[in-house]
């Protein structure tokens, strides 16, 4: 396979609307040319792999058979929409994807008129499709002409609480909506609990398989050859242990299983359904997981996530580093602990590989549980651990802890409870964009009362927040560090617990000091190495902690210099906001101390690379120079960041 595919038919797509013009033989090629294309772009820009081309005819039967987008097509995760938006008008820039001023690697409202709702985070599909099908019986869209809602959520979406909460209700308002369940047996990482388990003996057995027909309740639906088999099917599955489906006791017809990849079998049950519903449709397709491509086939993860890649080989392009990643890091101190306090147990939801937590998975696997996609359950399950004497490290990236936050404040915090949050992919994350991005933690933890918030500034310090983490039994804890590569400092072998809100002097100066709280330390020392060049020696320190702040170490650098500028990887109402409180009430501002607080702007970042969302954010080391230059009323060139207020 080359870099650059040949695909006729494919050229002549420009819209859904071209695809309703072919015969079913083409859409098979289309098809064909579709998988070829996704390997090809993904192969030059990275990203999420595997989930697309398992659904590629799925995508190609979807758009042939409705009438999107007066239809509404909503993807759960929509990690799996490269196909969509090859079909959608957006060949032409989808090797611009995850980059810069490209197109997004999820579906978003802005980028086409072919997504209706925007995700990243899952199992939200169901609950907006039903939205748009009550709008449009409402009259509420500006077009009279609204159509169906479509969803398509995935095995290990449909694990969340939110996908049947939908349905339930979905159910109850008995409004034709279509829901596709896209049953790869593989999310990020094997699904986990009892609905892959129902899924897999759905399917399991010979008969349903063999048949691909339709459970009680759907079969008036399918097309006359499928009738028969659909009712012997029936008949045998009666004496099945599975007995009747879950989806029909929520009040949903069900179709299915039939197999996503077959043209021949999407096509003609996706037009007798959208011919037929009157109310609530689940059509259970079978995929596969990196379909067509037999490195992602083989790979543990399907390919989930990958960086550039060989098309022939698949061997995988990244850069190399000499330093570990926070991520293993992490996962390392916390199995060198574990090893020594057999109180210590790993929660994580459905993300043991991003965590880190496979690592730790391997080695006790007892003491470890993956509790699929429900950060709601996850954060209250790590509660009811902390109750019964364990030492739980819930291990959340931030963005999706903001799922749990109110059992976070009513099971944890409230309580008291010594839960270990290891806060992951804080700060800005890169080619994810905003959906993915860590801003909002530190403000909404450290409003909590007795929390304790800390970031680590390297990957030292993230060893001794882990050992902290493990010491630290009155109430709930957490600390945050960034995606990637730590910054290549020496490591200790043991990580020290720190004294509780105790921050740490990193360099002596004078006039103007820096408080840093978080992995922007590196840049703070690239800006004072250029401030030196103009005779300016800041002192510069690093918090450590949000929460409780060290309050000995702050009033000290507000009595001792003229100015103090905070500076964090996190958004307005963070660290910056609580030193400026504590100021305040000090009295410290009526001495004349001038402050700053560099925080990320109250806007959400595109995605680009890490260093051009922090330039966009004014985070960088020469928008660190500038601050401080100002501060000091020294002309400067001056910062296009937006981050400081």
């Amino acid at each position: 396979m080359t870099d650059t595919p040949h695909t006729p038919l494919l050229d002549r797509i420009n819209s859904p609307a071209d695809l309703r013009e072919l015969s079913d033989q083409d859409l098979r090629r289309v098809a064909d040319e579709l998988r070829a294309e996704t390997i090809s772009a993904v192969s030059q820009t990275g990203g999420h792999l595997g989930a697309g081309l398992g659904v590629v005819e799925l995508t190609v039967a979807i758009h042939a058979v409705f009438d999107t987008p007066r239809d509404r097509l909503i993807w759960d995760v929509s990690h799996q929409c490269y196909p969509h938006k090859i079909l959608t008008g957006r060949r032409d820039r989808i090797r611009t994807l995850r980059q810069k001023d490209g197109l997004s690697g999820f579906t978003k409202r802005s980028e086409s008129p072919y997504d209706p709702f925007g995700a990243a985070h899952s199992s939200t599909s169901i609950s907006a499709a039903l939205g748009f099908s009550m709008a449009r019986e409402l009259g509420g869209a500006p077009d009279p002409s609204l159509g169906d809602g479509i969803a398509v959520i995935g095995d290990g979406a449909m694990s969340a609480g939110m996908a049947y909460e939908a349905m339930n209700n979905a159910g109850h308002l008995d409004r034709r909506l279509f829901v596709i369940l896209n049953d790869n047996e593989m999310s990020i990482a094997p699904p986990v609990g009892a609905m892959s388990s129902y899924l897999s003996r759905l399917y399991a057995g010979a008969p349903y398989q063999e048949l691909k027909a339709a459970a009680k309740g759907a079969v008036s639906m399918l097309p006359p050859p499928f009738r028969e088999g659909a009712r012997r099917a029936h008949e045998l599955v009666k004496g099945m242990t599975i007995g009747g489906t879950l989806f029909e006791e929520l009040g949903f017809s069900y179709v299915g299983p039939i197999d996503g990849h077959d043209l021949d079998q999407l096509l003609p049950v996706l037009r007798t359904a959208r011919a037929r519903a009157t109310g609530p449709v689940l059509i259970h397709a079978i995929t596969k997981k990196g379909k067509g491509f037999r490195p992602a086939e083989d790979a543990a993860d399907k390919g989930h996530g990958v960086s550039k890649f060989n098309v022939v080989t698949g061997e995988q392009k990244k850069a190399p580093s000499n330093a570990p990643s926070y991520t293993k890091v992490f996962a390392q101190t916390l199995m060198d602990e574990a090893a020594r306090d057999d109180r210590i147990v790993a929660v994580t939801a459905a993300m043991p590989d991003g965590t880190g937590l496979n690592l730790f998975a391997e080695r006790f696997p007892k003491r470890c549980f993956d509790v699929g996609i429900a950060e709601q359950h996850g954060v209250t399950f790590s509660a009811g651990l902390a109750g019964g004497g364990m030492k739980p490290f819930c291990a959340i990236y931030s963005t999706f802890l903001q799922r749990g936050y109110d059992q976070v404040v009513h099971d944890v915090a409230i309580q008291r409870l010594p839960v270990r949050f290891a806060i992951d992919r804080a700060g800005l994350v890169g080619a994810d964009g905003a959906t993915h991005a860590g801003a909002f933690d530190t403000a909404f933890l450290s409003n909590l009362p007795g929390f304790v918030v800390m970031a680590a500034a390297d990957e030292a310090e993230l060893r001794h927040m882990v050992a902290t983490a493990v010491a630290h039994d009155d109430g709930p804890i957490a600390f945050r560090f960034p995606r990637g590569e730590g910054t290549g400092v020496d490591m200790p072998e043991r990580g020290v617990p720190l004294e509780i809100g105790r921050g740490r002097m990193i360099q002596e100066g004078r006039g103007v000091a820096i408080l840093s709280f978080g992995a922007r330390l590196k840049e703070v020392m690239d800006a004072s190495e250029a401030l030196r060049a103009r005779g300016i020696t800041p002192t510069i320190a690093d918090a450590r902690f949000s929460k409780p702040l060290d309050r000995e170490l702050l009033l000290r650098l507000a009595r001792e210099h003229d100015a103090l500028i905070t500076i964090e990887e996190g958004a307005i109402g963070g660290f910056g906001s609580h030193v400026a409180q504590l100021l305040a009430e000090e009295g410290v501002f009526d001495t004349g101390l001038r402050f700053r607080s560099m925080v990320l702007p109250d806007i959400f970042i595109d995605q680009a690379n890490p260093r051009d969302m922090y330039a966009v954010a004014g985070l960088n080391a020469e928008d660190i120079e500038a601050k401080v230059l100002s501060v000091l009323g020294i002309e400067s060139i001056g910062s296009k960041g937006q981050g400081a207020s």
